[in-house]
């Protein structure tokens, strides 16, 4: 095929057309709403040991104290705006990464986009996820707001929340108050899940399955897929654990007011990116490694094939 005629949208087993990037994002939020929604009690315990580290201690003994004062309802406490809110999310992240993907790729044709492909992974999950976190913004700060409050300070319904959040959006800057902070963490954790994810991909069909990956069957694809994923997840959980601690503090009522720069000053960063960072690195490698097979289990029952390759 001569070089006038490349098209990235044609790479595949199946045309990139409007009907792929539609599945995708179904396959998005098939990943992430079900994903965040199944580990809300690991959300929960995670922000409140960043909110109140003196108190909550670690994973076991802050799941054991917020089961003894609310009961089970307590580490399942904001799992409506965290489905809603990521599901919204995936829908972008995964389908405007495929789109950004093929539009970047062809924007500098094929020689540049074999010689530079981990630069259009990192240039298309960014591009992505600024979308992704605009819908995500308004229920995460419902969800932080609804995790980190005393019980009978805040309502718990996922419909009475969102309207209180918006009923005092002066003092919780809701919808969009979290919006650069939430940037601050997902934008590089995004990145840095994309990136690491293909670049797996790429090391094991290279050096492990050497054979051409469509001669491998669903389930070593799957596999690959999954524990792509799960190692891509820790580096995430790492790059982004600061700002994910800095989200936290946001919606701790102690700190309304004042500024990103001013909380972290007084909590320290060494706080900000250790406090809560093993149960986020559990969290987050398990999260990635099964939204990875889910998106690339629904992509390969749509005869779309998996994600990444040689």
């Amino acid at each position: 095929m001569s070089a006038t005629k490349w098209d990235a949208r044609y790479l595949g087993p199946v045309p990139h057309d409007t009907s792929y990037y539609a599945k995708c994002m179904l396959g998005g939020v098939l990943a992430c709403g079900f994903t965040h929604a199944g580990i809300t009690p690991l959300d929960v315990a995670k922000c409140n040991m960043q909110v109140n580290p003196t108190k909550y201690t670690g994973l076991v003994p802050t799941l054991k104290t917020l089961l003894a004062e609310e009961g089970s309802k307590g580490i399942w406490k904001g799992v409506g705006p965290t489905f809603v809110g990521y599901s919204f999310q995936g829908m972008f992240k995964y389908g405007l990464y495929e789109v950004f993907k093929d539009d970047y790729m062809n924007l500098v044709g094929e020689e540049l986009s074999n010689k530079y492909k981990p630069l259009i992974w990192l240039a298309a999950s960014a591009s992505a996820e600024v979308f992704a976190d605009i819908a995500l913004c308004p229920f995460e700060m419902t969800k932080v707001k609804i995790q980190t409050s005393q019980g009978g300070v805040f309502p718990t319904a996922f419909g009475a929340a969102l309207r209180e959040m918006s009923a005092t959006k002066v003092e919780t800057r809701f919808p969009f108050g979290s919006l650069v902070p939430l940037w601050s963490r997902q934008i590089p954790y995004t990145m840095a899940k994309f990136f690491f994810f293909e670049k797996i991909v790429q090391l094991f069909y290279t050096h492990v399955f050497t054979k051409p990956k469509e001669t491998y069957g669903k389930g070593t694809q799957l596999g690959v897929t999954f524990a792509s994923g799960y190692l891509a997840g820790v580096v995430c959980a790492i790059v982004s654990h600061p700002a994910d601690s800095i989200v936290s503090q946001l919606g701790k009522s102690a700190n309304k007011g004042k500024s990103v720069g001013q909380i972290a000053g007084e909590v320290g960063w060494g706080t900000l990116a250790t406090k809560g960072l093993g149960t986020r690195v559990l969290m987050i490698g398990t999260l990635t490694g099964f939204q990875w097979w889910i998106y690339d289990s629904f992509k390969s029952a749509m005869g779309m094939g998996t994600t990444g390759g040689k």
